[in-house]
């Protein structure tokens, strides 16, 4: 089962990163967490490690209006909460890789309805959001 929806870009990694901000942004997400994998992957297991990654950042994307409606549906909600969206390029790719969880893989751990509404709004603005990255 797939569980992201993804795309590639030849924009250079900065580029990107911030392509995928503002994108995310427009579909009225903000970016709650950063975890940058390299950095970490270098701290805690060496320069090695984090070579070996590559540039590899995961935000996590919030749209507190879809966040409330799916905790005030199932407080548990929160548990699957933020939305991660991936951007990565490893050490000898020329393309960034931006990847955003498929909201749909909520609804396979609960059969609410107001879960699936809340599911299907994430995933149309997170597909619009891919496809204006793209350009």
């Amino acid at each position: 089962m797939a569980y992201t929806h993804s795309i590639t870009s030849s924009l250079p990694w900065k580029d990107a990163v911030e392509r995928t901000r503002d994108a995310l942004s427009q579909e009225g997400f903000g970016v709650l967490t950063e975890i940058d994998v390299r950095a970490t992957f270098t701290k805690k297991l060496g320069q090695e490690a984090g070579d070996a990654v590559g540039d590899y950042i995961i935000l996590g994307a919030c749209n507190p209006q879809l966040a409330q409606r799916g905790i005030t549906a199932e407080p548990q909600l929160g548990a699957l909460l933020p939305c991660n969206v991936v951007v990565r390029r490893a050490p000898e790719d020329t393309t960034t890789t931006i990847e955003t969880i498929d909201p749909q893989t909520m609804v396979q751990v609960s059969d609410s309805d107001a879960i699936r509404d809340v599911a299907n709004d994430a995933d149309e603005r997170l597909k619009r959001a891919l496809n204006n990255i793209a350009g």
